[in-house]
């Protein structure tokens, strides 16, 4: 069984370990860590890669996932949404994939973590990718028996290199001569639509050293 973090948009990396997984469990009483993909997101924009962020209510240190808080005081919604429609408004799949990702996007969320599951819910429809997704109860301890333990696997600080039989698959992006790997899996949806599941599949597999 793999374990996985829930994520913000996730990466293309995160979707290949799960289009190579049977059942998947995400971890929902893990503790959020900063500067991880669990609140932010990285898109191509016209200047290069450009990473989105929640900002986040800092009540204690180690906060589970399931009580994280949005902080919706700041004007973080408007500001991501206009940095995908500058990046992607004129992707080949914008106008199609757009209207459901908005309508999720756009609505209050109780925490991070409903945000998250809302948003994987959706973008494993819009892929059509059918992997069954569970969500733990409980803290699912790394020695457990039976699991692959993936949570912080695909992270912004690491380098390719460093996941093991990630091979990513080039395709064409809207900005820029050279292809920029493991982007949010919006990039690929806005660029590649119905055949991006296929470019998924094409990108190899995680496993651990």
């Amino acid at each position: 069984m793999l374990i996985l973090e829930a994520q913000y948009f996730p990466s293309i990396a995160y979707f290949v370990a799960l289009a190579n997984a049977k059942e998947v469990t995400i971890d929902a009483y893990e503790h959020f860590e900063k500067q991880t993909y669990r609140n932010r997101c990285t898109i191509v924009g016209a200047n290069g890669p450009l990473d989105l962020t929640i900002p986040i209510q800092h009540t204690k240190l180690k906060i589970p996932m399931n009580d994280v808080q949005i902080d919706y005081r700041q004007k973080w919604l408007n500001t991501h949404w206009r940095a995908i429609q500058s990046a992607y408004g004129k992707a080949p799949f914008f106008d199609f994939y757009s209207v459901y990702i908005e309508d999720e996007l756009k609505r209050e969320y109780n925490g991070l973590l409903e945000l998250n599951k809302t948003l994987l819910t959706l973008c494993l429809k819009l892929l059509q990718l059918d992997v069954k997704v569970l969500w733990s109860e409980k803290y699912v301890e790394p020695d457990a028996n039976g699991i692959t333990d993936f949570r912080s696997f695909v992270h912004p600080k690491k380098q390719l290199a460093e996941l093991s039989g990630f091979q990513p698959k080039a395709y064409t992006q809207i900005f820029g001569s050279e292809f920029v790997p493991n982007m949010s899996i919006l990039d690929l949806l806005f660029c590649e639509g119905p055949n991006a599941l296929e470019i998924i599949k094409q990108s190899g597999e995680l496993h651990k050293n």
